[in-house]
């Protein structure tokens, strides 16, 4: 089951089981990147929005939709079905949380690049797009607090973790951005990306030239650059 609410929404309560991947963030590059074109699909959705998902699935290769649930999640409630939530804490509550017990579990769902870029020391970075593959390093043996940058990733993240049997988990409100802004906490020194990238370039052909692994190589100049 698709559920494409926003991320408020969905945490507030949703169908046990379903994803969300919201409709009015980065939709189809997402769904494409998580779920396969011939899985079949039931959505929830904003009342009043069923045909643009459907119509913006089938766009993008998903035709067996189902259909969708008449009356959304308030239907469901009203019917007595079972919902889920997802809980959530801002990014002070976070940094509080990180004051007292140093050795927090923390996830930053973010791309690699960014993560490289500047990230929160404590968090390991394992990103959205490399779940599937790295499921099994993900650290489940206390509560993860997952953020992205702002927000949307995260949720998809958590539901995706939820839908798998995980529930020992927060979503981290505002995501990076917030941390940054709001917390005082202690980051890595910002890299540009545009910069990293060039680096990385010469480091893959001095260690080309050298005959080491560019991944090795490239990997000690990101902790350098760290």
């Amino acid at each position: 089951m698709l559920d494409t609410r926003k991320p408020d929404d969905f945490a507030a309560g949703h169908v046990p089981g379903s994803i969300n991947i919201g409709i009015d963030g980065q939709f189809a590059p997402w769904v494409g990147a998580l779920i396969p074109t011939d899985q079949t699909l039931m959505i929830v959705c904003e009342s009043g929005r069923e045909d643009e998902v459907i119509t913006r699935l089938t766009r993008v290769g998903y035709d067996r939709v189902l259909g969708y649930l008449e009356g959304g999640i308030a239907a469901w409630t009203q019917a007595g079905m079972d919902t889920d939530t997802v809980t959530r804490i801002t990014a002070t509550e976070l940094a509080e949380r990180l004051a007292a017990k140093p050795e927090l579990n923390i996830i930053d769902a973010r791309k690699e690049g960014e993560w490289t870029a500047q990230n929160l020391p404590q968090a390991k970075n394992i990103a959205l797009d490399d779940l599937n593959m790295k499921f099994n390093e993900l650290p489940t043996g206390s509560t993860m607090h997952i953020h992205c940058a702002g927000g949307y990733r995260s949720m998809i993240y958590a539901s995706i973790l939820k839908s798998r049997g995980i529930h020992d988990l927060v979503d981290v409100i505002g995501g990076f951005g917030a941390i940054k802004d709001t917390t005082g906490l202690e980051t890595s020194a910002y890299v540009c990306p545009s910069t990293l990238k060039l680096e990385e370039e010469k480091a893959a052909a001095v260690a080309h030239a050298d005959g080491e692994s560019p991944k090795g190589f490239m990997g000690w100049l990101k902790s350098l650059l760290g």
